[in-house]
């Protein structure tokens, strides 16, 4: 047939389409169209064209709905040709679109109105506006008009972007809201200083702006308001007023929310008043404070009398912070006082102290003698007397007299070593001059020792306790013992019995109950600390005891009585002679039945109920019943083909007309997944989950009203591998950093594998928790690439490694030498070889007499030495030797080393005088260091003289020398350490007679 090749378009409207066609070979006489629905093929519309005519348009169609279109060209010699395509309107975009918070930071709700038309569903994704990341990508159904966004952000704004799909069509409409602030926590104010506050907090992230506002509590006026961004966790409020109380208010905002936050007080530090002083007033025994007022505020001051030397605090008066005085009155006559005068603001103060004064000091009256609880001594005090001292005596009933001279000023003495429970008289005279006066005297007791091993047992009696101690050391009159109940806390019995006794029983108790015993010593009016056991009364054992079947898959219920007495808890115990397994139970005191399931069908159970009353129990009589047989199936979980699947299989064991395999995370007791499987199966595959993580599974047998339950199997799925894996070595060790992305997914961990590349020794293996992304493999060989293997570990489960090849930085060569074997023109390179390995040596050859360029030369890795020739004669030079592997390098320390310079030439001798004989000579090759000129006697061939002269030196004349005499030079050239000499030369010095000739 006539090919028409049609083509469908809407030109961006939603309810029309243009069909268009080409004009088929030799014309049309017409053309008839027809458009259907592509579901019901129910015609919708027709329509007709003329000749020359090649478009049609369709209008008042449904958006995003699938349509046929048939056109039939009419052509000559009533001849037709028809031709179908199908085509599908675009979407009309939803209605009414809104996201809300509902005031949830964590929680945005969309919903929206389906627009005109069909479509193929919606597509949801979820901006972060600030990072411009997408954070959700949800697609729904096509009937769906809400969907929640959980675990946002608090106090951001997201963007949401609906789009309504029609085949490959789509229709948008976005929308922008914030998630609700979270208030930050844990505001503290806190004084950094007398004139600033530091404020803390934290969780700061969940609000946009933070807004503190400071008020002064004191004026009632705002100090300070501020607004920071979204982080900030601290802030620190200067210039305030020392000693003055603040309020500081938190709040939190995002967009249109704002959250009121806590609040919180402080003081900012007071300052100390000046100039203390204390002086006596014009009354008798009264003394007047003073000082100055310091700047800033404060509550009050605080003004503290101290007596003595040693500073004890006797009196404290509170006055108005704007108050500069204060006057004691009544104070004790001849004692020593200063005082302190503190700023107090809040729970700060600021202090300062004056010198001290005295009053005028009066007789000795009230004398006391005080134990102050301690067994091993007493406290004598007495008021201040006029006179020089004191004669103190201590007397027990049958011990010596303790004496005592006390200087005047001391009120109080402490006798020490004393025998507790034991009953003393103290005696105080005043001594002036050689008088002493009438004694006053008075007694009291030291404490008592408490008892010492109290213990408290029921001995396996249900109503008695006997209680048992050893008698406490030293002295007592007797003992106390108090019964109490530990819970209520109630009294029981309160004994009190002689000294010679160390037990005594309580009868007539309640079984199973606790109870504390107290017990003191007691000397005179005082009790010792008191001592303290505890135990249990014996419990009765439970009675009635019954096991009857629920008639329900797998159960048992226990009933029984509760006995007379206490009970902590009632421990079942329900066992199988036919199965090793148990089932203990403990439930609470006021129950009295339960009901185990999940037990296996068909077996005869037996159950024992036990009493406990804390660490005591009593048994009852065993108990026993079958359970009814039922069908159960065995359960195993095993990776699928992919991360992101499970296989669940099981064996079917019985009646029931369908499974439910139910999915669970591990960790959690939410069910995200029920399948309904029919009898039959025995194998399911799950898929979409989270590749790495630990499910659980359990199968619950289905049969009429009845449901019980498999075994739960865990499973894992297997990990995805790492990401990015990347190795470089450490420069300041032997070793490699190894880092990774975290791949999606969980893991319980990661496992990493070392081989050293061409080496036939095992892999070294090590463990990384599951939140590193980094290691650094150490004590590995210098120079050395190695292969690295990194596999992602999920229970039994590994993922596909991930390796690469990282190499180390090579060891520098050490004991580096540069000798002269002897030679103006050769030097000679050795070093030992460094641990690890390396691609080659790169050595070295500096000049470091003339500027002439470096010599470089690259030797082998197992190379250990090299000589330098063709060199300079009498130069210095330097050597330096690099391991070098890759792009890593280590150097050697520079080593210096000299050639042996040229000797001199032409050496030439003259006598110009009697005594004189001058030496000449040229330099040969460069310049030499320096020449030392060295002349004989001939005849006995001493050496008679050395000079040492510079490198521009060309001669040198002896003086003095002996005339008409034979004599030998020789002339060295030196470089470094080295020299070589020209051969002798022998000449004789002028005669006399020659001269005067």
């Amino acid at each position: 047939g006539t090919f028409l090749n049609l083509r469908v378009s809407d030109h961006g409207r939603l309810d029309s389409l243009l069909l268009s066609w080409d004009e088929p070979e030799g014309g049309a006489e017409g053309y008839s169209l027809a458009l259907s629905s592509l579901e019901s093929g129910t015609l919708l519309q027709n329509g007709s064209a003329g000749p020359n005519i090649t478009s049609f348009w369709f209008h008042g169609l449904t958006p995003g709905m699938r349509y046929e279109i048939e056109v039939t060209a009419t052509l000559a010699c009533m001849e037709t040709t028809s031709q179908t395509v199908t085509a599908q309107t675009s979407p009309s975009p939803i209605r009414n679109l809104s996201l809300s918070s509902s005031g949830s930071s964590t929680v945005l709700h969309a919903s929206w109105a389906h627009a005109h038309g069909q479509r193929d569903g919606y597509h949801l994704a979820l901006y972060h506006s600030d990072s411009q990341t997408l954070v959700r990508n949800a697609s729904v159904l096509p009937n769906a008009s809400t969907f929640l966004f959980d675990g946002l952000l608090a106090g951001s704004e997201y963007a949401l972007k609906v789009s309504t799909l029609a085949g490959s069509s789509q229709a948008s409409t976005s929308i922008h809201q914030w998630t609700a602030p979270s208030i930050p926590t844990q505001l503290r104010l806190r004084p950094g200083s007398s004139t600033s506050l530091i404020a803390s907090w934290a969780d700061a992230g969940g609000a946009a702006w933070l807004h503190l506002v400071l008020h002064n509590l004191l004026t009632q006026t705002v100090t300070t308001t501020l607004s920071a961004r979204r982080g900030l966790t601290s802030y620190t409020f200067q210039h305030l007023r020392p000693g003055t109380h603040y309020w500081l208010g938190l709040s939190a905002t995002a967009g249109p929310y704002t959250a009121g936050g806590p609040n919180a007080t402080a003081w900012t530090y007071p300052l100390s008043p000046g100039n203390v002083t204390l002086s006596s007033a014009e009354e008798q025994s009264s003394l007047q404070a003073r000082w100055s007022t310091p700047a800033g505020e404060r509550e009050f001051y605080l003004v503290t009398l101290q007596e003595g030397e040693d500073s004890t605090p006797t009196r404290n008066i509170s006055v108005g912070g704007d108050n500069g005085h204060v006057t004691f009155h009544g104070l004790s006559p001849g004692k020593q006082y200063s005082v302190q005068v503190t700023a107090v603001a809040g729970p700060y103060q600021a202090s300062a102290r004056s010198t001290a004064a005295w009053t005028q000091p009066v007789a000795p009256s009230t004398v006391s003698l005080s134990s102050q609880g301690s067994p091993y001594s007493l406290l004598a005090s007495w008021e201040e007397a006029m006179g020089e001292g004191y004669v103190l005596a201590l007397s027990p009933v049958e011990h010596p007299v303790k004496n005592s001279s006390l200087l005047r000023g001391v009120t109080n003495f402490t006798y020490e070593g004393l025998r507790p429970g034991t009953l003393y008289t103290f005696e105080v005279s005043t001594v002036a001059g050689p008088y002493t006066s009438t004694p006053r005297r008075i007694s009291n007791w030291t404490y008592p020792l408490p008892p010492e091993q109290l213990a408290l047992s029921n001995q396996g009696r249900s109503t008695s306790l006997q209680a048992s101690w050893r008698a406490a050391p030293a002295g007592t009159t007797g003992y106390t013992c108090t019964l109490w109940e530990t819970k209520s806390q109630k009294q029981v019995r309160n004994i009190t019995v002689g000294n010679n006794w160390t037990n005594v029983t309580f009868e007539d108790l309640v079984p199973g109950r606790q109870y504390t015993l107290e017990t003191a010593s007691v000397a005179g009016p005082y009790r010792s600390r008191v001592r303290s056991a505890t135990d249990w009364t014996y419990p009765l054992a439970p009675a009635g005891v019954t096991l009857t079947n629920t008639r329900r898959p797998l159960g048992l219920s226990a009933f029984w009585d509760r006995a007379d007495g206490d009970v902590d808890q009632f421990h079942l115990q329900l066992y199988s002679k036919s199965h090793p397994a148990q089932r203990n139970i403990s439930v609470g005191p006021d129950t009295h039945n339960f009901t185990f399931l999940g037990l296996s069908p068909g077996v005869q159970y037996f159950l024992k109920v036990t009493v406990l009353a804390g660490p005591y129990r009593s048994s009852s009589h065993f108990a026993t019943e079958w359970t009814y047989p039922l069908s159960l199936g065995n359960v195993s979980v095993q990776p699928g083909q992919r991360p992101q699947e499970l296989r669940v299989s099981w064996v079917e064991s019985g009646g029931g007309r369908d499974h439910l395999v139910q999915l669970s995370v591990a960790e959690s007791l939410s069910v995200i997944r029920n399948v309904s499987v029919p009898r039959g199966v025995t194998q399911l595959d799950l898929e979409g989950l989270v590749p790495g993580s630990r499910y659980r599974v359990e199968i619950i047998s289905q049969a009429g009203p009845h449901r019980t339950s498999s075994q739960t199997a865990v499973g894992y799925t297997v990990p995805l591998p790492p990401l990015s894996l990347r190795a470089s070595p450490v420069s300041s060790a032997w070793a490699l950093a190894v880092q990774w992305e975290t791949p999606p997914g969980q893991r319980d961990g990661y496992q990493l594998s070392v081989h050293e590349e061409g080496s036939s020794s095992p892999a070294r293996n090590l463990e990384a928790g599951k939140d590193r992304t980094n290691v650094t493999l150490a004590r590995l060989a210098p120079g050395t690439c190695y292969l690295v293997g990194i596999w992602a570990v999920a229970g039994p489960y590994r993922s596909l490694p991930k390796n690469i090849t990282g190499c180390t930085v090579p060891a520098a060569p050490t004991n580096l030498s540069l000798t002269n074997p002897g030679s103006s023109s050769e030097l000679y390179t050795c070093w030992n070889k460094p641990p690890g390995g390396r691609d080659h040596y790169r050595v070295i050859l500096y000049s470091l007499s003339t500027r002439s360029r470096e010599r470089v030369q690259t030797v082998s890795p197992d190379a250990q030495n090299i000589t330098w020739t063709h060199l300079e004669a009498g130069s210095r030079f330097a050597v330096q030797v690099t391991a070098v592997k890759g792009s890593f390098e280590a150097s050697s320390a520079n080593i210096t080393q000299w050639t042996y310079p040229l000797a001199p030439a032409n050496l030439s001798l003259g006598s110009p005088s009697a005594s004189v004989l001058q030496a000449s000579w040229a330099a040969t090759g460069r310049v030499a260091e320096g020449y030392v000129v060295d002349v004989y006697d001939t005849a006995s061939s001493s050496r008679l003289e050395s000079v040492v002269l510079g490198g521009d030196a060309r001669s040198h004349t002896f003086r003095n020398l002996s005339p008409g005499t034979h004599y030998s030079v020789a002339v060295r050239a030196t470089a470094g350490p080295f020299h070589t000499s020209t051969p002798n030369v022998t000449h004789c010095t002028r005669e006399y007679d020659a001269l005067l000739a």
